[in-house]
């Protein structure tokens, strides 16, 4: 047997192996992914589907499946969710629009969750310091689905935030997941709902959809400012 002062150090393959394994190289991939997709966002401008319109070669459920897919994609890239389902509802309908923005945003957020689960967890975990992270990964961790189902029902915190947060939590795929899916639906149904009817936004329903929108955000600062209020009233 050779004394280990006299292994032969490692390869320079075994050496970039190990270093792309390391937790830091993978967050740095992380940073460089949501970097890249921000770019794409800025150069290429998916929010002019808006104006252009869907292309005319695609109908029905094929035009609803890929809507879903680049909707998904574009909530990672950090286009605003409420574009999107506006977009939605102004392609689609109501009908077909939010089964296509719900089924968007839970692959959204899946997505989100994956890349901060794999590539960023190991690196940032230890680095959770102070009462406000420490308060929100424990709820998240502890309390996953009930925590994510408020999240998405009061739309207080970015979306982009809420994914990233639960994936450097402990929380499960399977209650983050399911809590996206049915706490985004009476957000998202009125923003569909809302630009199903841009055209006519005298009407009834255009209204009551921008109500319900007004009414939830204010409710979202009302519960952030007490929470608030309450940590930091434990602070003291």
């Amino acid at each position: 047997m050779l004394d280990t002062a006299t292994r032969p150090a490692p390869g320079i393959a075994v050496r970039c192996s190990r270093a792309l394994r390391s937790p830091w190289s993978r967050f740095a991939l992380l940073v460089a992914v949501l970097g890249a997709a921000g770019t794409l966002v800025l150069l290429y401008e998916p929010q002019r589907l808006l104006s252009e319109g869907w292309p005319a070669r695609l109908t029905g459920s094929a035009a609803v499946v890929l809507f879903a897919l680049a909707y998904g994609v574009c909530a990672v890239a950090f286009v605003p969710r409420p574009l999107l389902n506006l977009a939605a509802g102004a392609l689609f309908g109501t009908a077909l629009g939010l089964p296509a923005a719900l089924a968007g945003t839970v692959l959204g957020a899946g997505l989100a969750f994956g890349l901060g689960r794999f590539l960023g967890q190991d690196a940032l975990r230890p680095l959770l310091r102070g009462r406000w992270m420490e308060a929100a990964d424990g709820q998240l961790s502890r309390h996953g689905f009930r925590s994510m189902l408020a999240v998405r029902l009061f739309p207080g915190v970015p979306f982009a935030a809420a994914n990233y947060c639960a994936a450097i939590s402990r929380m499960g795929w399977a209650p983050f997941l399911l809590a996206t899916g049915l706490g985004s639906i009476p957000n998202t149904a009125a923003y569909v709902v809302a630009g199903s009817r841009a055209s006519s936004p005298t009407s009834p329903i255009f209204l009551v959809a921008m109500g319900f929108i007004v009414l939830t955000g204010v409710g979202a600062s009302i519960v952030a400012w007490r929470k608030r209020d309450a940590l930091r009233g434990k602070d003291a």
